[in-house]
């Protein structure tokens, strides 16, 4: 935990490809300060067929899923700082968002806690 799950039209990953792309994901999260950098997890799924606005345009979205405790302020500029690390990416994507949602504590459970 976190996760940062990356959709996106496959057709960026001419400009940069999927190694770099979850390495800078990754960096943005650990420069947050919010996450302890070993618990960090990226995933990027490239999308061959999709729409966008009943269009067929570039895409990049982040999905990110923390666990509850952090402010609407440091969720905020989380976002800010991926997204605007995306678009310094990939000037040229013109549909780049992210959003984050909170984990429960009282209902998540991993294989450690078995």
């Amino acid at each position: 935990m976190p996760h940062f799950v990356m959709d996106c039209s496959a057709s960026i990953l001419t400009s940069h490809d999927e190694e770099f792309i979850i390495e800078q994901i990754h960096h943005v999260a650990a420069a947050s300060g919010l996450f302890d950098e070993n618990d960090i997890k990226v995933r990027l799924n490239p999308f061959k067929k999709y729409s966008v606005g009943n269009k067929r345009e570039d895409f990049i979205h982040v999905f990110a899923h923390i666990m509850q405790g952090r402010s609407k302020e440091q969720k905020a500029h989380l976002s800010q700082q991926v997204v605007a690390k995306l678009v310094a990416l990939f000037p040229e994507v013109p549909n780049i968002a992210m959003n984050i949602s909170d984990f429960e504590k009282a209902t998540y459970c991993n294989r450690a806690m078995l």
